[in-house]
C-alpha cells in the first residue's frame, strides 16, 4: 500500500516572504513538502538590514531568517542558486532553468524587484543596494577619507547616507524634492528628518534635477543645475522594479506587479503572489503594489493559511518603519491618505517627538511617528475599529491616546 502525499508548495523567492509562508504553513498544520526556490547562493535573510546594521557594522545579529536544523526538522528544503524560468500552467511543475523541474501543487511567487538603474551609468564606483553582496561591497568604502554620494533621498537613500557618516565617511544627497522624505511622510516629519541629517553632517544637494551623471576611474560626477560635485563612490536609490519576468514567461496577468486578489491569488488559481512584486487588491485601498517587508510578511502569512485550509485575507492598514541614525520613524496606512484629509500635529516634531495624523470625516485613516511608536499601536486600534476622533483629541497631549479607544456613541469628538 503507498503512502498518501501531500502537494506541496513552492515558493519561488527565498526573501521574506517565502521564510513567513514556511513558518505559516507549518504552524497551520500543513503537512506537504515545502519548498523555497531562490536565485541568490545563499537563504532567506532580515533585507532591511542591508541598509541599517548590516551596512553600519556588518553584523549579522538576528540576520538570517530560518534556522537550518529548524528548516530540516520541518521538511522546508531551500535551494539557493536556483533561477526559475517559469511554472508550466498545465502541469503546475515550477521550470528551473538548468532545465529541472519542482512539482507543486501550489506555487507563491515572491521575486521582489530589481534596483531602477540609469543608463550607462554603470562600473566599479556605481553601487545599486538589493542583496546582501550589494551591501558588503558598499559597506567596505565607507570609510574616513572617502565621499560617498546618494542618488535619492528617500528610505533607503537617507538610511545609506547615515551608515555613511556613522562609519566616518563623507554622505551628500542629491534629490529634486526640497525636503527628504516629504512625499512618503509628509512635510512635517519630512523637515524634521531633512534638519536631522544635516546637523549630523550630511551634505544635501535637495531640490534640483540630475542633468547628468559621469563614472570615471577615479570617482563619479554628478551635475545638477547648481554646478557639479566629484564623489568618490555613488549609491543609486531610485527604487525598484518588480521583478515579473517569471509571471510574464507563466502567463500571469501583469500590470504595476502581478495581479493578485485579495487573498493573493493570480490569474492562474494554483499560483498565489506576495510582497514588492504583488499588486495587490486590498480591501481598503484598492489595486496596490506596496514595498515594505511588513506588508509581504502578512502577504505570505495570510496565503500561507489559506494554503493550509484557512482561507485568509490580508487587509491590515500598511505600517513600515526607518531608522535614520539613532531615531526611529514610523508609517501606518500612508497609502490610503487623500489631499483632502485634515493633518494634525501632536507633539515636537522638529525636537524628533511627535506624531502626525491624518483624519477623514471624523475617522482617522493614516498616521506617522518619529520616536513614538506606542502612538502607532494606539492609531491602529483607531483605524481598525474607525472609532470616531476629533482634531482636538489628537492634538492635545493631556489627552491619552489611550483613552480614545473608549468611545461612547453618546459622545462627541472634540473637533
Amino acid at each position: 500500500m503507498s503512502a498518501v502525499t501531500e502537494p506541496s508548495v513552492v515558493v519561488v523567492g527565498a526573501g521574506h516572504v517565502a521564510a513567513q509562508a514556511a513558518r505559516t504553513l507549518r504552524r497551520r498544520g500543513f503537512a506537504g513538502p515545502v519548498v523555497l526556490v531562490g536565485d541568490e547562493p545563499v537563504g532567506p535573510y532580515q533585507r532591511p538590514h542591508l541598509s541599517k546594521e548590516r551596512l553600519a557594522t556588518g553584523g549579522e545579529g538576528g540576520f538570517w531568517l530560518l534556522d537550518p536544523v529548524w528548516c530540516e526538522a520541518n521538511d522546508v528544503t531551500v535551494r539557493t542558486s536556483s533561477p526559475v524560468e517559469r511554472i508550466s500552467a498545465g502541469t503546475g511543475e515550477v521550470l528551473l532553468a538548468d532545465g529541472s523541474a519542482l512539482p507543486a501543487g501550489s506555487v507563491v511567487l515572491a521575486t521582489g524587484g530589481r534596483p531602477r538603474r540609469l543608463p550607462g551609468v554603470e562600473g566599479e564606483r556605481v553601487h545599486h543596494i538589493r542583496s546582501l553582496s550589494d551591501s558588503d561591497r558598499l559597506r567596505e568604502r565607507l570609510a574616513p577619507g572617502r565621499r560617498i554620494g546618494v542618488l535619492g533621498g528617500g528610505f533607503l537613500g537617507t538610511e545609506v547616507a547615515a551608515a555613511a557618516v556613522t562609519r566616518g565617511a563623507e554622505a551628500v544627497v542629491f534629490d529634486l524634492d526640497a525636503v527628504l522624505l516629504a512625499r512618503a511622510l509628509g512635510a512635517g516629519i519630512g523637515s524634521a528628518i531633512t534638519e536631522l541629517h544635516r546637523g549630523r553632517g550630511v551634505d544635501l544637494r535637495l531640490g534640483h534635477g540630475v542633468a547628468e551623471v559621469r563614472p570615471g576611474a577615479d570617482g563619479v560626477t554628478v551635475v545638477t543645475a547648481a554646478g557639479a560635485e566629484t564623489v568618490d563612490d555613488l549609491v543609486v536609490c531610485i527604487g525598484i522594479v518588480p521583478n515579473t519576468d517569471v509571471a510574464v514567461a507563466s502567463g500571469l496577468a501583469v500590470g504595476n506587479g502581478v495581479e493578485v486578489d485579495a487573498r493573493g491569488r493570480t490569474s492562474l488559481p494554483a499560483v498565489f503572489a506576495a510582497g514588492d512584486v504583488a499588486a495587490h487588491d486590498h480591501p481598503r485601498y484598492g489595486r496596490i503594489r506596496v514595498e515594505h517587508v511588513d506588508v509581504a510578511q502578512q502577504q505570505a502569512s495570510a496565503i500561507a493559511s489559506t494554503l493550509a485550509g484557512r482561507p485568509a485575507t490580508f487587509a491590515d492598514p500598511h505600517w513600515f518603519w526607518t531608522d535614520q541614525f539613532d531615531i526611529n520613524v514610523q508609517g501606518l496606512g500612508l497609502g490610503g491618505v487623500r489631499p483632502g484629509d485634515v493633518v494634525i500635529t501632536r507633539g515636537d516634531l522638529a525636537a524628533l517627538n511627535g506624531t502626525v495624523f491624518w483624519l477623514r470625516d471624523g475617522v482617522l485613516v493614516g498616521a506617522a511617528s518619529i520616536e513614538r511608536g506606542e502612538d502607532i499601536s494606539v492609531a491602529r486600534e483607531l483605524i481598525d475599529l474607525e472609532i470616531p476622533v476629533g482634531a482636538g483629541q489628537l492634538a492635545d497631549e493631556s489627552v491619552p491616546l489611550e483613552d480614545l479607544l473608549d468611545f461612547d456613541d453618546d459622545e462627541v469628538p472634540v473637533s
